[in-house]
């Protein structure tokens, strides 16, 4: 009993030191608010944070509609119906997360500018000028067509899953009441998928405030290129914390109205008997209008981006495929991997405590390993960079104590990237963590305790083999989003280190957009493998 007790209390510190990572930048951030501004800050405040607030909402509200109409829909049909294609596209439709924002921003500039191949095509074809104001992909609804065509697949694979697990008697109750298809759809449909919907919608939101790629690139104001100008462009890291903090409290206001949306309606079944919904077999006009809408997608979001990207690398790739480029593939996966397997070995430990030890306390652990994946990368870089400043000055002012050369260490070390990414996407890992717990249950756990094996014991021979899954999923999840990831990169990246994202951006920066083509690809290559592999893994577990 006293072992126990002792190795449960390890447990518990292991998991308020992690949770205590997260929990001071975001204190670090809130408390700057209420310092006393600067000159610069009045002039942000003055002059300039309307119109980063007013952008900001625009592309976040039009993408937050435009995705769940996408989203939703496709969803819709997937689930619903057989066409032509549907087992391709029913995997193939996730593949946009693949590409970057970004980096699909760089393609449809490319693609759309004056020496692009569409206006290419019509003056040397058909002697056909256009007004180039048509063809201006770089405005605020430029980037919400790019946002919206590049994360739509949250809302559909959230919302297919969701309607893939419930019963058939639903629809066919309401068509013995009547309704058709359409009405279906909005009337029963659409309110029981709501959690489900609003849930995946925020994600997206989320995505969009954390973007700084395509709003710099396109030369929009909002928080993330207004944090990143303050702090590099007037050196003010007062003014950018100040603004972290501002875009904090608009996170917090999206989350209050997600809740609010959401409400509190539930909806279960009645009996133990569900059917799944078996897709019909469509005919006609109708089987062709949706493998058109559902191929066209398809089309828009991920072949025609991915197939300017390849023109651009053949033109390129001879002076690009260097011993240097290899080196950004080798950071890019390092990087990635070291802080996917960091963020899972941290949200086995939180899952576990949390399992083991119910309680209101550890609830709230649950809670706040999530806060960092609403907060926008710009504001976590903000408030990381302060605290390894805080760190390294304290390491400096021993240097007269043990009287050797002040150095900065932390803040010039990978260390400082990492611990940035375990605070962004430590909710990834865990979310993913907490699930397979509660698929495998605690029975398995507790026999093992009863034949005398403890805690730690039982987590490695009981629990580890019996997560591989979720642990696979975890690991494959967060290693994908730390891979397409620029923010966080751009801001704590150390000297003279690289990787293929940032890579990428600075040779779209400069106006060199083909030799950016190769890293993009590289990218969206091993994110497309490793979609493919976490739903495989998904099938496998399913079936």
């Amino acid at each position: 009993m006293q072992q126990t007790k002792k190795q449960l209390n390890i447990w518990a510190i292991l998991s308020l030191l992690f949770v205590s990572i997260i929990l001071i930048p975001n204190f670090l951030i809130g408390i700057q608010l209420f310092t006393e501004p600067n000159e610069n800050w009045q002039h942000i405040k003055d002059y300039l944070l309307r119109n980063y607030i007013y952008n900001t909402l625009v592309i976040v509200t039009f993408t937050g509609m435009a995705t769940t109409i996408i989203g939703v829909s496709l969803a819709w049909f997937i689930t619903m119906y057989k066409f032509p294609l549907r087992n391709f596209l029913k995997w193939g439709l996730i593949l946009p997360l693949a590409i970057p924002p970004y980096i699909g921003a760089y393609a449809y500039h490319g693609l759309l500018n004056y020496t692009g191949v569409i206006q290419t095509t019509l003056r040397n074809m058909y002697d056909i000028s256009v007004n180039q104001s048509y063809f201006n992909i770089m405005t605020l609804q430029g980037a919400t067509f790019i946002f919206t065509i590049f994360l739509f697949p949250y809302v559909y694979t959230i919302t297919k899953s969701f309607l893939q697990n419930q019963s058939s008697s639903i629809v066919e109750n309401a068509k013995l009441l009547g309704d058709n298809s359409f009405k279906t759809f909005f009337r029963v449909i659409i309110p029981i998928s709501r959690a489900a919907i609003v849930g995946s919608v925020t994600l997206v939101v989320l995505e969009v405030l954390n973007d700084y790629g395509v709003v710099s690139y396109f030369g929009i104001q909002t928080f993330s290129t207004a944090i990143f100008r303050t702090w590099y462009g007037m050196k003010d890291l007062d003014s950018a914390l100040k603004l972290a903090g501002t875009l904090m409290f608009l996170v917090i206001f999206i989350l209050v109205i997600e809740k609010l949306i959401r409400g509190r309606k539930r909806y279960s079944y009645s009996t133990s008997k569900v059917r799944p919904i078996e897709p019909k077999q469509l005919i006609g006009m109708k089987k062709w209008f949706v493998f058109s809408y559902c191929f066209g997608i398809f089309t828009i979001a991920f072949i025609v981006p991915f197939l300017q990207l390849i023109k651009w690398a053949l033109l390129t790739y001879e002076k690009i495929i260097s011993e240097q480029f290899l080196t950004l593939i080798y950071n890019s996966v390092l990087v990635a991997s070291v802080a996917a397997s960091l963020i899972v070995l941290i949200s086995l430990i939180i899952a576990n405590y949390t399992r083991l030890h119910q309680g209101r306390f550890t609830k709230a652990f649950s809670k706040v390993t999530t806060l960092g994946y609403s907060i926008p990368g710009a504001a976590i870089a903000i408030a990381v960079i302060s605290i390894f400043m805080i760190l390294d000055g304290y390491i400096a002012s021993l240097s007269a104590v043990f009287h050797f050369d002040p150095v900065f260490v932390l803040r010039t070390s990978l260390v400082m990237l990492v611990s940035a990414y375990i605070i962004r996407f430590l909710a990834i890992g865990y979310n993913s963590i907490e699930s397979g717990f509660e698929k495998v249950g605690n029975s398995f756990t507790e026999a093992s305790r009863t034949l005398g094996y403890s805690t730690v014991k039982t987590f490695f021979k009981v629990d580890i083999p019996m997560l591989k899954g979720a642990i696979f999923s975890g690991f494959i999840l967060v290693f994908v989003d730390i891979l397409k990831e620029l923010p966080l990169t751009m801001f704590l990246q150390p000297f003279n280190f690289s990787t293929l994202a940032t890579q990428a951006f600075k040779y779209a920066n400069d106006e060199r957009v083909h030799e950016a083509a190769l890293a993009s690809i590289i990218i969206i290559l091993i994110s497309g493998i490793c979609i493919f592999l976490f739903h495989k893994v998904l099938d496998k577990e399913s079936s």
